[in-house]
Protein backbone atom coordinates (compact mmCIF):
# COMPACT_ATOMS: atom_id res chain seq x y z
CA UNK A 1 0.00 0.00 0.00
CA UNK A 2 1.56 3.55 -1.09
CA UNK A 3 1.56 6.16 2.20
CA UNK A 4 1.87 9.87 2.24
CA UNK A 5 1.21 10.34 -1.45
CA UNK A 6 -1.73 11.15 -3.78
CA UNK A 7 -2.67 8.14 -6.02
CA UNK A 8 -3.85 9.86 -8.69
CA UNK A 9 0.16 11.52 -8.76
CA UNK A 10 1.30 7.79 -9.10
CA UNK A 11 1.48 6.37 -12.81
CA UNK A 12 1.62 2.47 -13.37
CA UNK A 13 3.49 0.29 -15.90
CA UNK A 14 3.79 -2.71 -16.54
CA UNK A 15 7.05 -4.35 -17.17
CA UNK A 16 8.09 -6.26 -20.39
CA UNK A 17 9.19 -9.40 -20.49
CA UNK A 18 12.49 -10.68 -19.31
CA UNK A 19 15.03 -10.13 -22.21
CA UNK A 20 17.42 -12.71 -21.03
CA UNK A 21 14.84 -15.46 -19.88
CA UNK A 22 13.14 -15.11 -22.62
CA UNK A 23 16.03 -16.29 -24.76
CA UNK A 24 17.12 -19.12 -22.47
CA UNK A 25 13.50 -20.92 -22.25
CA UNK A 26 12.56 -20.78 -25.31
CA UNK A 27 16.25 -22.75 -26.18
CA UNK A 28 15.30 -24.80 -23.52
CA UNK A 29 11.83 -25.72 -24.99
CA UNK A 30 13.29 -26.18 -28.05
CA UNK A 31 15.86 -28.92 -27.49
CA UNK A 32 12.88 -30.67 -24.99
CA UNK A 33 11.36 -34.08 -26.37
CA UNK A 34 7.53 -33.13 -26.65
CA UNK A 35 5.48 -30.21 -26.38
CA UNK A 36 6.09 -27.12 -24.14
CA UNK A 37 4.67 -23.68 -23.54
CA UNK A 38 6.36 -20.78 -22.87
CA UNK A 39 4.14 -17.99 -21.61
CA UNK A 40 5.10 -14.35 -21.41
CA UNK A 41 7.99 -14.10 -23.39
CA UNK A 42 9.23 -10.47 -24.80
CA UNK A 43 8.71 -10.26 -28.58
CA UNK A 44 11.46 -8.08 -30.16
CA UNK A 45 13.90 -8.22 -32.96
CA UNK A 46 16.60 -10.33 -30.52
CA UNK A 47 14.49 -13.27 -29.69
CA UNK A 48 13.05 -13.19 -33.67
CA UNK A 49 16.70 -14.17 -34.37
CA UNK A 50 16.49 -17.13 -31.75
CA UNK A 51 13.23 -18.60 -32.79
CA UNK A 52 14.28 -17.99 -36.38
CA UNK A 53 17.88 -20.43 -35.36
CA UNK A 54 15.97 -22.69 -33.46
CA UNK A 55 13.52 -23.64 -35.94
CA UNK A 56 15.47 -23.28 -38.81
CA UNK A 57 17.47 -26.35 -36.62
CA UNK A 58 13.96 -28.89 -36.36
CA UNK A 59 12.13 -27.10 -33.68
CA UNK A 60 8.70 -26.11 -34.06
CA UNK A 61 6.94 -22.71 -32.76
CA UNK A 62 2.85 -21.42 -32.60
CA UNK A 63 2.61 -18.07 -31.24
CA UNK A 64 0.20 -17.82 -28.56
CA UNK A 65 -2.75 -15.30 -27.86
CA UNK A 66 -3.14 -13.99 -24.37
CA UNK A 67 -5.47 -16.96 -22.82
CA UNK A 68 -2.86 -19.28 -24.27
CA UNK A 69 -4.78 -20.57 -27.75
CA UNK A 70 -2.48 -20.79 -30.68
CA UNK A 71 -2.43 -18.48 -33.78
CA UNK A 72 -2.43 -15.58 -31.39
CA UNK A 73 -0.98 -12.31 -31.70
CA UNK A 74 2.54 -13.36 -29.88
CA UNK A 75 1.80 -11.58 -26.74
CA UNK A 76 0.78 -14.94 -24.64
CA UNK A 77 4.56 -16.51 -25.42
CA UNK A 78 4.58 -19.54 -27.92
CA UNK A 79 3.83 -23.61 -28.17
CA UNK A 80 6.63 -25.30 -28.60
CA UNK A 81 7.26 -28.61 -29.95
CA UNK A 82 10.81 -29.67 -29.51
CA UNK A 83 14.07 -30.78 -30.69
CA UNK A 84 14.18 -33.84 -28.49
CA UNK A 85 18.07 -33.92 -28.77
CA UNK A 86 20.58 -31.50 -30.10
CA UNK A 87 20.07 -29.12 -33.07
CA UNK A 88 20.23 -30.65 -36.64
CA UNK A 89 22.42 -28.33 -39.50
CA UNK A 90 22.80 -28.14 -42.80
CA UNK A 91 24.74 -31.58 -44.74
CA UNK A 92 25.88 -30.13 -48.01
CA UNK A 93 24.99 -26.69 -47.23
CA UNK A 94 25.52 -25.02 -43.66
CA UNK A 95 21.74 -23.77 -41.85
CA UNK A 96 21.85 -20.05 -42.26
CA UNK A 97 21.91 -18.68 -38.45
CA UNK A 98 21.32 -14.95 -39.04
CA UNK A 99 21.78 -13.33 -35.40
CA UNK A 100 21.80 -9.47 -37.03
CA UNK A 101 22.68 -7.61 -33.73
CA UNK A 102 21.85 -10.02 -31.11
CA UNK A 103 24.70 -10.66 -28.88
CA UNK A 104 22.72 -13.24 -26.79
CA UNK A 105 21.65 -14.95 -29.42
CA UNK A 106 24.74 -15.00 -31.07
CA UNK A 107 26.88 -16.48 -28.19
CA UNK A 108 24.26 -18.70 -26.71
CA UNK A 109 23.58 -20.35 -30.06
CA UNK A 110 27.04 -20.66 -31.10
CA UNK A 111 27.29 -23.17 -27.94
CA UNK A 112 24.08 -24.62 -28.46
CA UNK A 113 24.64 -25.33 -32.10
CA UNK A 114 28.13 -26.79 -31.87
CA UNK A 115 26.48 -29.65 -29.22
CA UNK A 116 24.46 -30.68 -32.72
CA UNK A 117 25.26 -32.24 -36.06
CA UNK A 118 25.62 -30.86 -39.15
CA UNK A 119 27.22 -27.07 -40.55
CA UNK A 120 26.23 -23.80 -39.18
CA UNK A 121 26.29 -20.61 -40.36
CA UNK A 122 26.85 -17.95 -37.82
CA UNK A 123 26.33 -14.45 -38.82
CA UNK A 124 25.09 -10.75 -38.63
CA UNK A 125 25.18 -6.97 -38.72
CA UNK A 126 28.39 -5.04 -38.89
CA UNK A 127 28.90 -4.22 -35.47
CA UNK A 128 28.60 -7.77 -34.96
CA UNK A 129 31.44 -9.04 -37.04
CA UNK A 130 33.33 -6.56 -35.23
CA UNK A 131 31.97 -8.31 -31.58
CA UNK A 132 34.57 -11.03 -30.08
CA UNK A 133 33.43 -14.71 -29.50
CA UNK A 134 37.01 -15.86 -29.42
CA UNK A 135 37.35 -17.68 -26.42
CA UNK A 136 34.02 -19.34 -26.52
CA UNK A 137 35.14 -20.68 -29.81
CA UNK A 138 38.50 -21.73 -28.66
CA UNK A 139 36.52 -24.16 -25.86
CA UNK A 140 34.27 -25.45 -28.73
CA UNK A 141 37.33 -26.21 -30.53
CA UNK A 142 38.92 -28.22 -27.82
CA UNK A 143 35.68 -30.18 -27.24
CA UNK A 144 35.49 -31.35 -31.37
CA UNK A 145 33.26 -28.36 -32.60
CA UNK A 146 35.40 -27.59 -36.13
CA UNK A 147 35.34 -23.26 -36.07
CA UNK A 148 36.43 -21.26 -39.48
CA UNK A 149 36.63 -17.74 -39.76
CA UNK A 150 35.33 -16.01 -42.51
CA UNK A 151 36.48 -12.29 -41.58
CA UNK A 152 38.20 -11.20 -38.72
CA UNK A 153 39.89 -14.05 -36.50
CA UNK A 154 37.85 -14.50 -33.13
CA UNK A 155 34.44 -12.56 -34.76
CA UNK A 156 31.55 -13.73 -36.93
CA UNK A 157 31.29 -14.54 -39.42
CA UNK A 158 32.16 -18.39 -38.98
CA UNK A 159 31.36 -21.54 -40.10
CA UNK A 160 30.47 -24.26 -37.51
CA UNK A 161 31.17 -27.66 -38.16
CA UNK A 162 29.14 -29.71 -35.50
CA UNK A 163 29.45 -33.64 -34.85
CA UNK A 164 28.73 -33.03 -31.02
CA UNK A 165 30.33 -32.19 -28.02
CA UNK A 166 33.33 -34.75 -26.88
CA UNK A 167 34.99 -34.23 -23.38
CA UNK A 168 37.52 -36.49 -23.67
CA UNK A 169 39.88 -33.75 -21.61
CA UNK A 170 42.16 -35.49 -19.28
CA UNK A 171 40.51 -34.09 -15.85
CA UNK A 172 37.09 -33.53 -17.78
CA UNK A 173 37.40 -30.04 -16.87
CA UNK A 174 37.23 -27.16 -19.52
CA UNK A 175 38.22 -23.54 -18.29
CA UNK A 176 36.53 -20.47 -19.38
CA UNK A 177 36.65 -16.90 -18.96
CA UNK A 178 34.18 -13.92 -18.75
CA UNK A 179 36.31 -11.10 -18.68
CA UNK A 180 34.48 -9.85 -21.83
CA UNK A 181 30.91 -11.60 -21.51
CA UNK A 182 28.95 -13.83 -19.34
CA UNK A 183 27.23 -15.15 -22.75
CA UNK A 184 30.62 -17.66 -23.45
CA UNK A 185 29.70 -19.26 -19.63
CA UNK A 186 26.27 -19.68 -20.57
CA UNK A 187 26.30 -20.90 -23.46
CA UNK A 188 28.56 -23.80 -22.48
CA UNK A 189 26.29 -24.78 -19.99
CA UNK A 190 23.27 -25.07 -22.21
CA UNK A 191 25.03 -27.03 -24.52
CA UNK A 192 26.76 -29.21 -21.94
CA UNK A 193 24.01 -31.34 -21.42
CA UNK A 194 24.28 -33.19 -24.62
CA UNK A 195 27.82 -34.23 -23.55
CA UNK A 196 28.32 -38.53 -23.52
CA UNK A 197 29.78 -37.69 -19.99
CA UNK A 198 30.19 -35.00 -17.37
CA UNK A 199 31.74 -32.08 -18.28
CA UNK A 200 33.10 -29.23 -16.02
CA UNK A 201 33.61 -25.85 -17.00
CA UNK A 202 35.95 -23.28 -14.49
CA UNK A 203 35.77 -20.09 -14.69
CA UNK A 204 39.37 -18.67 -15.45
CA UNK A 205 40.44 -15.23 -16.75
CA UNK A 206 40.97 -12.06 -14.56
CA UNK A 207 37.86 -11.57 -13.22
CA UNK A 208 34.20 -12.11 -14.53
CA UNK A 209 31.28 -9.83 -15.38
CA UNK A 210 27.45 -9.92 -15.46
CA UNK A 211 27.46 -13.36 -13.24
CA UNK A 212 23.89 -12.88 -12.65
CA UNK A 213 23.05 -13.55 -16.10
CA UNK A 214 24.93 -16.92 -15.34
CA UNK A 215 22.31 -17.79 -11.87
CA UNK A 216 19.58 -17.14 -14.80
CA UNK A 217 21.17 -19.45 -16.93
CA UNK A 218 21.46 -22.04 -13.79
CA UNK A 219 17.96 -21.19 -12.92
CA UNK A 220 16.44 -21.90 -16.43
CA UNK A 221 18.32 -25.36 -16.56
CA UNK A 222 16.69 -26.41 -12.81
CA UNK A 223 13.33 -25.76 -14.23
CA UNK A 224 13.98 -28.08 -17.25
CA UNK A 225 15.30 -30.77 -15.01
CA UNK A 226 19.48 -30.31 -15.88
CA UNK A 227 21.19 -31.62 -13.28
CA UNK A 228 24.84 -30.36 -12.41
CA UNK A 229 27.00 -29.69 -9.55
CA UNK A 230 28.43 -25.90 -7.81
CA UNK A 231 31.92 -25.78 -6.29
CA UNK A 232 33.50 -23.00 -4.80
CA UNK A 233 36.73 -22.29 -3.08
CA UNK A 234 38.17 -19.42 -0.71
CA UNK A 235 41.44 -19.19 -2.80
CA UNK A 236 43.01 -21.20 -6.01
CA UNK A 237 44.90 -23.29 -3.22
CA UNK A 238 42.12 -24.15 -1.16
CA UNK A 239 40.03 -27.42 -1.66
CA UNK A 240 36.81 -27.87 -3.16
CA UNK A 241 33.17 -27.45 -1.95
CA UNK A 242 30.20 -28.52 -3.61
CA UNK A 243 27.51 -26.37 -2.59
CA UNK A 244 24.17 -27.70 -0.96
CA UNK A 245 21.33 -27.97 -3.81
CA UNK A 246 20.06 -24.57 -4.69
CA UNK A 247 22.61 -22.45 -2.69
CA UNK A 248 24.44 -21.10 -6.06
CA UNK A 249 21.58 -18.84 -5.65
CA UNK A 250 23.41 -17.15 -3.09
CA UNK A 251 26.06 -16.50 -4.68
CA UNK A 252 26.34 -12.49 -5.69
CA UNK A 253 29.62 -13.26 -7.45
CA UNK A 254 32.22 -15.44 -8.77
CA UNK A 255 35.99 -14.99 -8.90
CA UNK A 256 38.22 -16.41 -11.39
CA UNK A 257 39.83 -19.72 -10.22
CA UNK A 258 37.43 -19.89 -7.36
CA UNK A 259 33.97 -20.85 -9.24
CA UNK A 260 33.46 -24.48 -10.84
CA UNK A 261 30.09 -25.90 -12.58
CA UNK A 262 29.96 -29.49 -13.09
CA UNK A 263 26.78 -30.58 -15.78
CA UNK A 264 25.81 -34.20 -15.96
CA UNK A 265 24.47 -35.58 -19.46
CA UNK A 266 20.82 -35.30 -19.31
CA UNK A 267 17.80 -34.30 -21.55
CA UNK A 268 15.91 -31.10 -21.30
CA UNK A 269 12.22 -31.60 -19.80
CA UNK A 270 9.02 -30.23 -21.83
CA UNK A 271 6.51 -28.15 -19.29
CA UNK A 272 4.82 -24.85 -18.84
CA UNK A 273 7.04 -21.66 -18.74
CA UNK A 274 6.27 -18.40 -17.58
CA UNK A 275 9.02 -15.97 -18.17
CA UNK A 276 8.99 -13.21 -15.03
CA UNK A 277 9.10 -9.34 -15.68
CA UNK A 278 12.48 -7.62 -17.15
CA UNK A 279 14.64 -5.25 -14.69
CA UNK A 280 16.83 -4.45 -17.64
CA UNK A 281 13.57 -3.22 -19.75
CA UNK A 282 11.96 -1.30 -16.31
CA UNK A 283 14.74 0.63 -15.07
CA UNK A 284 14.19 3.36 -17.29
CA UNK A 285 10.63 3.49 -15.83
CA UNK A 286 11.89 3.41 -12.35
CA UNK A 287 14.76 6.45 -12.67
CA UNK A 288 12.12 7.86 -14.31
CA UNK A 289 10.13 8.15 -11.37
CA UNK A 290 13.32 9.73 -9.63
CA UNK A 291 13.35 12.23 -12.14
CA UNK A 292 10.31 13.20 -13.03
CA UNK A 293 7.11 15.00 -12.23
CA UNK A 294 5.22 11.83 -10.64
CA UNK A 295 6.19 8.61 -9.03
CA UNK A 296 6.01 5.61 -11.20
CA UNK A 297 5.17 2.53 -10.30
CA UNK A 298 6.72 -0.54 -12.08
CA UNK A 299 4.34 -4.10 -11.74
CA UNK A 300 5.44 -7.17 -12.94
CA UNK A 301 8.75 -7.11 -10.86
CA UNK A 302 9.59 -10.32 -8.63
CA UNK A 303 11.57 -8.92 -5.70
CA UNK A 304 13.51 -11.93 -5.39
CA UNK A 305 14.52 -11.78 -8.54
CA UNK A 306 18.13 -13.23 -9.29
CA UNK A 307 18.51 -10.75 -12.67
CA UNK A 308 21.49 -8.90 -11.85
CA UNK A 309 19.99 -5.57 -12.81
CA UNK A 310 17.67 -5.66 -9.94
CA UNK A 311 20.96 -3.93 -8.57
CA UNK A 312 19.01 -1.01 -9.86
CA UNK A 313 17.11 -0.59 -6.53
CA UNK A 314 20.24 -0.27 -4.16
CA UNK A 315 21.33 2.20 -7.35
CA UNK A 316 18.27 4.12 -6.81
CA UNK A 317 18.64 4.21 -2.91
CA UNK A 318 22.26 4.89 -2.96
CA UNK A 319 21.99 7.85 -5.16
CA UNK A 320 18.96 8.93 -2.63
CA UNK A 321 15.82 7.99 -4.04
CA UNK A 322 12.70 7.35 -2.22
CA UNK A 323 11.22 3.88 -3.27
CA UNK A 324 8.73 1.08 -1.76
CA UNK A 325 9.32 -2.13 -2.81
CA UNK A 326 6.57 -4.73 -3.04
CA UNK A 327 7.00 -8.44 -3.76
CA UNK A 328 6.14 -7.85 -7.36
CA UNK A 329 6.10 -4.09 -8.36
CA UNK A 330 8.32 -1.60 -7.04
CA UNK A 331 7.17 2.27 -6.59
CA UNK A 332 9.95 5.15 -7.42
CA UNK A 333 8.93 8.90 -6.03
CA UNK A 334 10.63 12.36 -7.07
CA UNK A 335 13.56 12.23 -5.54
CA UNK A 336 16.86 14.81 -5.08
CA UNK A 337 20.15 12.89 -6.13
CA UNK A 338 23.41 13.10 -5.36
CA UNK A 339 26.32 11.39 -6.90
CA UNK A 340 27.83 8.44 -5.88
CA UNK A 341 30.50 5.79 -6.28
CA UNK A 342 29.69 2.64 -8.52
CA UNK A 343 30.97 -1.02 -9.63
CA UNK A 344 28.51 -2.21 -11.95
CA UNK A 345 30.68 -5.16 -13.48
CA UNK A 346 27.52 -6.96 -12.64
CA UNK A 347 25.11 -4.72 -14.01
CA UNK A 348 26.45 -3.37 -16.98
CA UNK A 349 23.07 -2.60 -19.07
CA UNK A 350 22.15 -0.40 -16.54
CA UNK A 351 25.18 1.94 -17.62
CA UNK A 352 24.00 4.15 -19.77
CA UNK A 353 20.33 4.57 -17.76
CA UNK A 354 22.51 5.54 -14.88
CA UNK A 355 24.84 7.93 -16.70
CA UNK A 356 21.75 10.01 -17.33
CA UNK A 357 20.18 9.59 -13.66
CA UNK A 358 24.05 10.91 -12.37
CA UNK A 359 23.87 14.00 -14.83
CA UNK A 360 21.25 14.93 -12.64
CA UNK A 361 22.72 14.30 -9.56
CA UNK A 362 24.58 16.90 -7.34
CA UNK A 363 28.10 15.80 -7.26
CA UNK A 364 30.20 13.19 -9.03
CA UNK A 365 29.39 9.90 -10.33
CA UNK A 366 31.75 7.36 -10.86
CA UNK A 367 30.96 4.27 -12.35
CA UNK A 368 33.82 1.59 -12.62
CA UNK A 369 34.58 -2.15 -13.69
CA UNK A 370 32.85 -1.94 -16.92
CA UNK A 371 35.59 -2.04 -19.45
CA UNK A 372 33.64 -4.59 -21.64
CA UNK A 373 30.92 -2.17 -22.39
CA UNK A 374 33.24 -0.78 -25.55
CA UNK A 375 32.24 -3.79 -27.17
CA UNK A 376 28.07 -3.43 -26.75
CA UNK A 377 26.11 -2.80 -29.19
CA UNK A 378 27.63 0.84 -29.03
CA UNK A 379 30.81 1.83 -27.42
CA UNK A 380 28.62 2.22 -24.27
CA UNK A 381 31.56 4.31 -22.52
CA UNK A 382 32.15 6.64 -25.34
CA UNK A 383 28.13 6.93 -26.15
CA UNK A 384 27.05 8.31 -23.21
CA UNK A 385 29.62 10.45 -22.48
CA UNK A 386 29.23 11.67 -26.30
CA UNK A 387 25.36 12.17 -26.24
CA UNK A 388 25.53 14.22 -22.37
CA UNK A 389 28.18 16.64 -23.37
CA UNK A 390 25.70 17.60 -25.75
CA UNK A 391 23.56 18.82 -22.49
CA UNK A 392 26.10 20.58 -21.17
CA UNK A 393 27.30 17.60 -18.62
CA UNK A 394 31.27 16.79 -18.26
CA UNK A 395 31.39 13.10 -18.58
CA UNK A 396 35.37 11.64 -18.54
CA UNK A 397 35.98 8.43 -20.02
CA UNK A 398 37.90 6.14 -17.79
CA UNK A 399 39.49 3.07 -18.83
CA UNK A 400 37.28 0.70 -16.98
CA UNK A 401 34.37 2.65 -17.27
CA UNK A 402 33.37 6.83 -16.81
CA UNK A 403 32.93 10.19 -14.43
CA UNK A 404 29.94 12.37 -14.57
CA UNK A 405 29.78 15.62 -13.37
CA UNK A 406 26.11 15.86 -12.66
CA UNK A 407 24.75 19.56 -12.86
CA UNK A 408 23.30 19.69 -9.10
CA UNK A 409 19.58 19.89 -10.40
CA UNK A 410 17.05 18.18 -7.40
CA UNK A 411 14.18 15.77 -8.44
CA UNK A 412 10.78 16.35 -8.65
CA UNK A 413 8.83 19.10 -10.87
CA UNK A 414 6.36 19.22 -8.53
CA UNK A 415 5.45 22.08 -6.39
CA UNK A 416 7.29 20.27 -3.31
CA UNK A 417 10.41 20.73 -4.78
CA UNK A 418 10.75 24.06 -6.38
CA UNK A 419 13.65 26.41 -7.23
CA UNK A 420 15.42 23.41 -8.72
CA UNK A 421 19.27 24.41 -9.99
CA UNK A 422 21.08 23.79 -13.54
CA UNK A 423 19.69 20.69 -15.35
CA UNK A 424 21.12 19.30 -18.35
CA UNK A 425 19.35 20.97 -21.41
CA UNK A 426 19.60 20.10 -24.68
CA UNK A 427 20.24 23.03 -26.87
CA UNK A 428 17.27 24.04 -29.73
CA UNK A 429 17.94 22.64 -32.93
CA UNK A 430 20.36 19.80 -31.72
CA UNK A 431 20.12 16.27 -32.27
CA UNK A 432 20.88 12.67 -30.32
CA UNK A 433 22.08 10.19 -31.26
CA UNK A 434 21.17 6.77 -30.20
CA UNK A 435 24.26 5.10 -31.71
CA UNK A 436 22.13 1.95 -33.21
CA UNK A 437 21.99 0.79 -29.91
CA UNK A 438 18.38 0.00 -28.20
CA UNK A 439 19.40 0.63 -24.52
CA UNK A 440 21.35 3.96 -25.42
CA UNK A 441 17.88 5.38 -26.85
CA UNK A 442 16.21 4.47 -23.84
CA UNK A 443 18.50 5.81 -21.72
CA UNK A 444 18.11 9.25 -23.25
CA UNK A 445 14.07 9.56 -23.06
CA UNK A 446 14.90 10.77 -19.77
CA UNK A 447 16.55 13.70 -20.51
CA UNK A 448 13.09 14.82 -21.41
CA UNK A 449 11.06 14.16 -18.00
CA UNK A 450 12.76 17.69 -17.16
CA UNK A 451 12.65 19.94 -20.44
CA UNK A 452 8.73 19.92 -20.94
CA UNK A 453 9.62 21.42 -23.99
CA UNK A 454 12.23 18.41 -25.26
CA UNK A 455 10.37 15.73 -27.41
CA UNK A 456 13.76 12.93 -27.25
CA UNK A 457 11.89 10.58 -29.69
CA UNK A 458 11.58 13.84 -32.22
CA UNK A 459 15.23 14.16 -31.35
CA UNK A 460 16.79 11.41 -31.59
CA UNK A 461 18.69 9.95 -34.91
CA UNK A 462 16.65 6.29 -34.52
CA UNK A 463 13.88 6.11 -32.12
CA UNK A 464 13.18 2.57 -33.72
CA UNK A 465 16.24 0.79 -32.70
CA UNK A 466 14.22 0.17 -29.42
CA UNK A 467 12.68 -2.53 -31.17
CA UNK A 468 15.56 -4.80 -30.70
CA UNK A 469 14.25 -5.13 -26.64
CA UNK A 470 11.45 -3.01 -26.03
CA UNK A 471 9.35 -2.33 -29.36
CA UNK A 472 6.52 -0.88 -27.21
CA UNK A 473 8.94 1.51 -25.74
CA UNK A 474 8.03 4.89 -26.90
CA UNK A 475 3.90 4.06 -26.45
CA UNK A 476 4.61 3.21 -22.87
CA UNK A 477 6.80 6.17 -22.02
CA UNK A 478 4.44 8.75 -23.60
CA UNK A 479 2.41 7.84 -20.45
CA UNK A 480 5.34 9.63 -18.31
CA UNK A 481 5.00 12.91 -20.03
Amino acid sequence: MLQNTDQTSVVTVTAPASKSLSHRYLIGAALAGGESTVRHTLESADLECTRAILCGAGARMEALDASGNGAGNNSGGWRVQGLGGAPRGGRGRPLDCDVRESGTTCRLLTAVLAAGEGLFRVHGSKRMHERPIGDLTDALTRLGAGVAFEGKPGCPPLLLQAHGLNPALADGIIHLGMDMSSQYFSGLLLAAPFCATPLSVELAGRKAVSWPYVGLTLQCLTDFGISFSVETRKNEAAPWQTLPEGDWRDLAEARPGCLRVTMRPGAYRPGDYTVEGDWSGASYFLAAGALGRRAVRVRGLRADSLQGDRAMLGILQKMGARLEVEPDAVTVYPSELHGVALDMGSCPDLVPTVAVLAAFAKGSTRISNVAHLRIKESDRINAPATELAKTGVTVDELSDGMLVSGTGGTGGMGGRLRNRPAAPRLPEGATLSAHNDHRMAMSLALLGLRDPGLRVRERLDDPTVVRKSFPQFWDVWSRLQ
